[in-house]
């Protein structure tokens, strides 16, 4: 077992720099019935704020993401279809809100499906990561190259937000 990733990791930087640099990192969710999924991050997006249209802060504090708006270290999911929480971490400093979604790893792609597989529900809203028993990341590493292209499923932020490469897939081929 590697050692986990505290939250100073996700205060101390911003979402764009801990998006690229969680790929590689372990992804540890323990079901609680003696399971325990353990698998690498392959794939992120980061959020950046209130200034990034895609970014939920875009349409200020509300219930929904009143997380973001604490310092990082948090879980952050939200259900999107009425059937699939997308697991999100909370980066940066207190009122300055970002996140980085996580859409794959190595046992399961799409985030959607992640949120299925690792049994995700409203109870990991503002899980905190240095302590929770349920879901945690570790130091790894990776075998391959990171690539930067543009966040998926965006187009209403508009052109400029789109097109940012702020979604990280690790290549190995």
């Amino acid at each position: 077992m590697s050692e986990r990733i505290s939250k100073n990791y996700f205060q101390e930087n911003d979402a764009i720099f801990v998006a690229e640099n969680l790929i590689g990192k372990t992804l540890v969710r323990n079901l609680g019935n003696g399971k325990i999924i353990r698998s690498k991050i392959t794939e992120t997006e980061a959020y950046l704020g209130p200034e990034d249209l895609a970014c939920h802060a875009s349409k200020g504090k509300t219930s929904r993401t009143s997380i973001m708006f604490e310092k990082g270290g948090f879980v952050y999911v939200y259900l999107i279809y009425g059937m699939y929480w997308m697991l999100n971490f909370v980066t940066g400093k207190e009122n300055e809100p970002q996140a980085v979604l996580i859409r794959g790893i190595e046992s399961c792609s799409g985030p959607g499906r992640l949120g299925k597989y690792l049994q995700l529900d409203k109870s990991f809203y503002g899980e905190d990561l240095n302590h929770s028993e349920r879901i945690w990341l570790e130091d790894s590493f990776h075998d391959g190259k990171i690539l930067a292209t543009p966040r998926i499923g965006i187009d209403y932020a508009g052109e400029i937000w789109k097109n940012k490469l702020w979604r990280f897939v690790l290549d190995q081929s």
